[in-house]
């Protein structure tokens, strides 16, 4: 909140608050996800792993890790097996959504493995609200660099 000329002026912050997602609503954009993923991301990724909390939606992806090296597996204590499946199962977090009420204008965050959290961030087109689908545009510089 700030003040212009002696009066209170209300500044919508997209980044935080927001409401919670109806039952709805995250089942289709769940599915408006995951068919755009499989659209224009087929074979980048085994699955997408799309989760609900209060007014956020988080996009994850599971991708076919690069066979270890005998050296790496050896420094593990792992074998090929073991570290394949283990690496399997993390995920490749891509962003987080946040709702503010409508499904065409959603905020979005950032995966920043330098920080390890999520940082506010625009969609391609400049501004702090998208579609779910262009928010897994955004996300998915993480598939393309593989």
């Amino acid at each position: 909140m700030g003040q212009a000329a002696g009066r209170r002026v209300w500044v919508r912050n997209p980044h935080s608050g927001g409401a919670r997602i109806p039952r709805a609503v995250r089942q289709r954009t769940e599915r408006r996800i995951s068919a755009y993923a499989e659209r224009h991301y087929a074979g980048t990724f085994t699955r997408l792993a799309i989760r609900f909390h209060g007014a956020l939606c988080y996009i994850d992806a599971h991708t076919e890790p690069a066979a270890p090296s005998r050296g790496l597996l050896r420094a593990l204590g792992e074998t090929r097996k073991e570290y394949l499946d283990r690496v399997r199962d993390v995920p490749l977090h891509l962003c987080r959504l946040r709702y503010l009420g409508d499904e065409a204008a959603w905020s979005m965050a950032f995966y920043t493995y330098s920080n390890e959290r999520y940082e506010p961030s625009t969609f391609h087109n400049g501004t702090f609200y998208g579609t779910p689908e262009e928010a897994f545009e955004v996300g998915a510089a993480y598939l393309r660099a593989r």
